[in-house]
């Protein structure tokens, strides 16, 4: 979704330059008129960037007796706040309500070619109200800002998360209709089949929460499955169960579109990049002498990844980036070794030997790891464990001393 994850400075400075900011809100709320409504709007993803692959939601709030036509958006953050990419990096990211003229809203989606849907709630005038006072209330300066978090409280759970706070009891999401068993780390990458990149960034950065089977409510962390929620959603209403939703209007269809091209498949890259050390491999046997140089890359690039995992895990409150099983192969323990090229101790010999087990051991069992280790990686996890063998056997013998 938009807001999933992160979005680019270009895309800051374009968004604010469509879309024009209201005046966030007023000490007392507006009275709305009996032709009031109050709907869900579903963005559908675009493949373009990272951020908008798994699409977006807002609500709409449309009065046409007052001439009210807003767009809440919870999808917005902000630059300028104190210390913003210290916090972004521990996991302190803050994202805030934005309202905007929904028009201009609606009409930048369109201009992407994005689909529109707008789930036009079943409530009653003082339930319309209820929940205007509350989007009001919280786009007061003061009440603006929340604390993001991917999965969990983005710009698509704020939909249902703010129905259940203003309604409480008598908002019912029945998730039934899911049957499917898929993981957090499952759903995501379906919307990242055309961008293998970015889907495997995701995986290399994010660990084992990422592997829990989601229920029908963490579905919802997705703007599609906010509105398969809605549709199966009741309630009460002037003493009778309703569904939520009253009628969904199709603002836009979007057009079938080629997805847009981008850099060759990592699988096939990574495939490549081993068959290039294989040939050099074969070489240093005949040679009888390792390419220490190109073991100092790719063991120094491997630790490198593996630091910053770490530092993920355990330095910051990215929750979802604990128990990462990547650093079975970003070991960062490889930066010692690297450094330690300099004097050549005799442990590491031993080191490359543990670093060969541990490789072999990821590819055997790689299927049936708790974390679903992306399977692009195979080809580097494997280069991984045949240069730690060279490194080895050379280094077990005086010749490679």
């Amino acid at each position: 979704m938009d807001c999933y994850l992160s979005k680019s400075y270009p895309m800051k400075k374009l968004l604010f330059s469509l879309l024009l900011i209201s005046t966030l809100g007023a000490a007392q709320s507006t009275k709305l008129s009996d032709q009031a409504r109050i709907s869900v709007i579903t963005c559908g993803p675009w493949q373009g960037e990272l951020y908008s692959a798994f699409g977006h939601s807002a609500f709409r709030v449309d009065d046409p007796s007052l001439g009210i036509d807003e767009a809440y958006n919870y999808g917005v953050f902000d630059f300028d706040q104190p210390n913003f990419y210290l916090n972004f990096a521990r996991g302190y990211l803050y994202y805030k309500l934005g309202v905007y003229e929904y028009p201009r809203f609606r009409d930048y989606y369109i201009y992407h070619n994005r689909y529109l849907h707008e789930q036009v709630l079943n409530l009653n005038a003082e339930q319309i109200q209820k929940l205007y006072d509350y989007l009001q209330w919280n786009a007061l300066p003061e009440n603006v800002n929340y604390r993001y978090d991917y999965f969990y409280d983005n710009c698509a759970t704020k939909m249902r998360d703010v129905y259940v706070t203003v309604f409480g009891d008598s908002a019912t999401f029945d998730g039934t209709y899911v049957t499917t068993d898929y993981t957090i780390r499952d759903l995501t990458d379906i919307y990242l089949q055309h961008q293998p990149w970015g889907d495997l960034g995701i995986d290399i950065c994010l660990g084992l929460p990422m592997d829990k089977k989601a229920s029908p409510y963490e579905y919802m962390f997705l703007p599609d499955y906010i509105e398969s929620g809605f549709n199966h959603a009741t309630l009460k209403n002037d003493s009778a169960v309703v569904p939520a939703v009253k009628e969904t209007v199709i603002v836009y269809a979007s057009r079938e579109e080629e997805p847009p091209g981008g850099l060759p498949h990592p699988l096939l890259v990574f495939g490549l990049f081993a068959l290039i050390a294989i040939a050099l491999t074969v070489r240093d046997k005949k040679k009888n002498k390792p390419s220490t140089w190109f073991d100092v890359i790719l063991f120094g690039v491997a630790g490198l990844i593996g630091v910053l995992l770490l530092f993920l895990w355990v330095a910051t409150d990215h929750k979802a980036a604990a128990k990462n099983f990547n650093l079975l192969w970003a070991l960062p323990t490889h930066i010692i070794a690297v450094v330690a090229f300099i004097r050549n101790p005799r442990w590491l010999s031993t080191y490359f030997l543990v670093s060969l087990g541990i490789a072999v051991a990821l590819l055997i069992f790689w299927i049936v790891l708790p974390q679903k280790l992306n399977t692009s990686l195979i080809p580097i996890v494997a280069v991984l464990g045949m240069r730690s063998y060279i490194q080895y056997s050379f280094r077990k013998t005086p010749t490679g001393s």
